[in-house]
């Protein structure tokens, strides 16, 4: 079995940001919840510092409403929201994609992220993926070279977009395959087939999470 070593994630806010903002997508958050800082930052597991930066990311994407109290109110999503954020996800992972080749970019780290997550579903254990899904993007965003890039895509990260008819296991196999279709294209330094395959992965995404919004 391969030894999974540890793979890089984002920075603590932005995944605080991602699960909450994966919450309120799947409507697992609904709107009007009051969110506060104790509550969520327990509930992460963090501190209270990474989770009030997160409210203020979604702030700003309109998703929460900040609160006097210094916590803040569900605002949501509808699916006019979705396609807007799916399509702008999708044009800057295009792009990542484009740099990568154009810059014959170290794949080392995308490659280990893809065998781990590889790995963990040989082995039975969807859960595990979610973190390898994220590493590989966010190995693919730093490979690409533009730090701007990094910073815009890691404030839209919204983790599985698992829709109403499929289980994890089910998603997760789906998404591996992508994953290594997308990675074969960066390995061929094709920067055109990597961005498409990329922009399809997303976009399979967006239509995988409208089935919740029907």
């Amino acid at each position: 079995m391969l030894n999974l070593k540890p793979v890089k994630l984002m920075p603590v806010r932005e995944q605080a940001a991602s699960s909450l903002r994966e919450a309120i997508i799947t409507q697992n958050l609904k709107e009007g919840e009051v969110l506060t800082l104790e509550a969520t930052a327990k509930a992460l597991g963090i501190s209270a510092t990474p989770v009030r930066e997160a409210f203020q990311i979604l702030a700003r994407d309109g998703l929460i409403e900040l609160a006097q109290n210094r916590g803040a109110v569900v605002i949501g999503m509808n699916a006019k929201n979705i396609r807007e954020h799916y399509r702008i996800r999708a044009a800057l992972e295009e792009e990542a994609c484009m740099l990568v080749c154009e810059n014959n970019a170290d794949l080392s780290a995308i490659e280990h992220c893809l065998k781990c997550s590889g790995s963990a579903l040989d082995d039975d254990n969807p859960d595990q993926y979610s973190d390898y899904n994220q590493s590989f993007h966010y190995q693919i965003w730093l490979a690409s070279g533009n730090s701007r890039l990094v910073n815009m895509l890691s404030e839209l990260w919204n983790g599985l977009s698992m829709g109403l008819r499929t289980t994890k296991s089910q998603y997760a196999k789906k998404s591996q395959a992508e994953h290594e279709i997308i990675f074969s294209w960066l390995e061929a330094r094709s920067s055109e087939d990597s961005a498409l395959a990329m922009r399809n992965h997303i976009l399979r995404s967006m239509n995988d999470i409208l089935t919740r919004y029907v």
